[in-house]
């Protein structure tokens, strides 16, 4: 048995918008009586014997807790819970086998489709063997998590579940519902030797001395690179057979990991190039940029496109983050230079712009001028500041703190580290910052798998302090944004790293940019 005891949590793009109280809980009101969809929830876990929380993670981490009036996703899956029905994957079938609910119900009301999507991931535990003390601790369902995403590998099936209990470190606050952020020792069993496709490449191979990583882009490094099925697109020879002078954006209808998985799939008979996860702007590219991908529904421009699909639901704009934005409009405009595309709207366009498309993505909800102006640099700060450990009067630690130039990947001449306690003991970063607005917050830091899991990062904003939790084991050796915030003007302690977390592994402090 391999456990991993984390918040599973640390998308370094997902804020905790919460003033940190007492131990660093948020101080959820129970006065306020259950919505109708988080009754549901309640509901649906008694009855089949889930927990509450797992599940509304479950739905979250598939739909952001949106049924999108019955309207099937990308793999035709419907509701709430993604309940699919496709020639490899039958949960519609099985949910309404196991509640007598017809499918047309399950697909198209809520409280059916969260009772059905329950008993199919009950059904996965007891296949299982979870007697009803396993079924308790909500870490012993991790492997039931990972079945009900019905992955084509073992190592999707990971980046499936670890989304699923990464929302439970984070907490839920949506459509009525709410989970408050917490602590699970997380069973992985098998799934612990599966490749961790969240982690950084350290070769090409696959396999670094601390075991299975993520495979590195050669055509974009900063992605992963998770080939899609060869039934789903074609092999060729671009810019040779086909010029490359078009990007075309796309909304997955869809999860980060059920995308993948689906382009995997045979059946699926589509692919994009790249595939943007909406949380912390994690790309993966599925189809090498001199092949042609079936993307657009279009032949002539499938031969001279890029594909880019962006996690996510045209009708809901949750989904469409500023590290989504940020990291998307990189890549293209890493691709525009690499292949002499025009960076307008001529040669960056919609799926919707293509001729003769029957799809509406990106969406109204997709925000051009914003995403343009990530894209020709309009974005460019008008003001930034860089704090290392080692810059003279704006880096306090306690003794506590170590120092250490172990890691290649670290900013600068060194870093500090630390264990972590059930104390705060933080490391601050100070800055001026000229006058009161919105600026974006990085940090920097070396990845290993003896970092810690869930590093708790404090920004002393203008209503108060936010802590934003990062995964330090993967990631690293770059700059990586932790989100916007309202800062106040001033010289003050800006940005802290702390040492209370429940999170395992050195907790480590390199460097912070600050941009207006």
């Amino acid at each position: 048995m391999t456990l991993a005891r984390t918040r599973l949590a640390a998308l370094a793009t997902a804020i905790l918008t919460l003033i940190l109280v007492g131990a660093g809980r948020p101080a959820w009101s129970q006065s306020a009586p259950e919505s109708p969809l988080a009754a549901a929830f309640t509901k649906a876990a008694q009855t089949h014997d889930v927990p509450r929380d797992l599940l509304v993670a479950l739905a979250y981490a598939e739909t952001h807790l949106d049924g999108h009036n019955g309207e099937p996703s990308a793999s035709n899956g419907y509701g709430v819970m993604h309940l699919v029905s496709n020639p490899t994957n039958h949960s519609l079938e099985q949910a309404e086998k196991l509640t007598g609910i017809p499918a047309g119900e399950l697909k198209t009301d809520d409280a059916a489709n969260i009772l059905g999507g329950a008993a199919v991931l009950r059904a996965h535990a007891d296949a299982l063997g979870l007697d009803e003390t396993a079924r308790k601790d909500p870490g012993r369902w991790y492997k039931a998590v990972a079945k009900y995403g019905n992955a084509g590998s073992p190592e999707l099936a990971r980046l499936y579940a670890d989304a699923v209990y990464e929302q439970l470190g984070l907490g839920i606050d949506a459509r009525g519902v709410r989970v408050a952020p917490q602590e699970v020792t997380a069973d992985r069993g098998e799934y612990a030797k599966a490749r961790d496709l969240n982690a950084r490449a350290s070769d090409k191979s696959g396999q670094a001395a601390d075991g299975p990583v993520g495979i590195a882009s050669t055509d974009y490094p900063p992605a992963a690179w998770v080939p899609a099925s060869s039934s789903n697109y074609r092999v060729s020879n671009r810019e040779t057979s086909y010029n490359i002078d078009r990007v075309v954006i796309h909304v997955t209808q869809g999860s980060y990991a059920g995308t993948i998985s689906w382009f995997q799939n045979p059946a699926a008979q589509v692919s994009a190039h790249y595939v943007v996860r909406s949380s912390d702007g994690a790309i993966t590219q599925m189809v090498r940029d001199k092949d042609v991908a079936w993307h657009a529904g279009n032949s002539s421009y499938n031969n001279r496109s890029i594909g880019i699909e962006h996690e996510g639901w045209v009708d809901d704009p949750s989904w469409f983050t500023d590290a989504m934005y940020r990291s998307s409009a990189a890549l293209v405009r890493y691709l525009c230079d690499k292949y002499g595309i025009p960076k307008n709207r001529t040669g960056i366009i919609g799926h919707n712009e293509v001729p003769g498309a029957t799809h509406t993505d990106p969406g109204s909800n997709w925000n051009w001028t914003t995403y343009m102006n990530y894209v020709t640099g309009g974005g460019t700060p008008t003001w930034q500041t860089t704090v290392d450990n080692t810059t003279a009067g704006q880096f306090t630690a306690s003794e506590n703190w170590g120092t250490s130039s172990y890691s290649s990947q670290r900013y600068g001449a060194d870093y500090r580290f630390a264990e972590p306690v059930l104390a705060s003991d933080p490391a601050w970063y100070s800055a001026t910052i000229p006058s009161a607005g919105t600026y974006q917050i990085e940090v920097w830091y070396p990845a290993d798998p003896g970092y810690n899991s869930s590093a708790p990062y404090i920004v002393a904003t203008s209503s108060g302090n936010q802590t934003v939790y990062v995964d330090q084991r993967s990631g690293g050796g770059a700059w990586r944004s932790i989100g916007t915030f309202s800062l106040n003007a001033g010289t003050y302690p800006v940005v802290a790293v702390s040492r209370w977390t429940g999170g395992t592994g050195l907790v480590i402090a390199d460097a912070v940019r600050i941009s207006r």
